[in-house]
């Protein structure tokens, strides 16, 4: 055996040998988690606390009850959910499955990534310049699929099961802005008001009829 491939076995045998760096899960009840970039992580979940991902991290699955949680530049999780709270995903980062929150809104900066759906119950969502695989819904919030981004699924607005949300409180609005693509249906189950930008291209509409507008940033009125 020569020199160079007793070598090769050797280092070989060190890898199978040295401990894996492992990617540790981080429980907590209460309080906050930072997750910090160089270092490995696995699911962060916290019950009373906010989720803070910093720039370049990666971690597994975010979640917490009553907190919100931010996503840094270039950073990656497996998916980001909430209760009580609100996301933030900054530019360039990825998600490979779903962001959820039933009390707060969801905005995902430019160059973002998400795997799968983007939902919220009662709260905003805006996308600029993003791609998403899944589809955009929301129940009780307005909704911006802003200038380049890309949703692959379809849009919908549920109807509230609900019986304090029964009638609800003001029609709310959809902005699908300049350059951006919704391949699938866009689904209105209540009342909204659906402004188009002309260069915008969607898959079927129900349930609303769309206006029109050729600014760079859709009309109030």
């Amino acid at each position: 055996m020569s020199h160079s491939v007793r070598l090769s076995v050797f280092m070989l045998c060190l890898a199978l040998a040295a401990p894996a760096w492992a990617a540790e899960d981080v429980s907590k009840v209460n309080g906050s988690i930072e997750a910090r970039a160089g270092s490995p992580y696995g699911d962060l979940d916290t019950v009373n606390g906010a989720i803070h991902i910093d720039d370049t991290a990666q971690v597994g699955a975010a979640s917490t009850v009553n907190g919100n949680i931010a996503l840094g530049q270039g950073a990656h999780a497996r998916s980001l959910e909430t209760v009580n709270g609100s996301i933030r995903v900054e530019r360039e980062a990825q998600v490979t499955g779903g962001v959820a929150t039933v009390n707060g809104g969801v905005f995902v900066d430019r160059g973002s990534q998400i795997g799968g759906d983007v939902e919220t119950v009662n709260g905003a969502i805006g996308l600029v310049d993003t791609r998403v695989a899944g589809h955009v819904r929301t129940v009780n919030g307005d909704i911006t699929v802003g200038v380049g981004s890309h949703v692959r699924g379809g849009v919908t607005v549920e109807r509230s099961n609900s019986w304090f949300q029964a009638v609800p409180r003001r029609r709310l609005r959809v902005v699908i802005g300049p350059d951006a693509v919704v391949e699938g249906p866009l689904v209105f189950k209540r009342e909204v008001d659906l402004l188009v930008h002309r260069s915008a291209r969607l898959g079927p509409v129900t349930g609303a009829e769309a206006v029109v507008f050729d600014s760079r940033k859709a009309p109030r009125d």
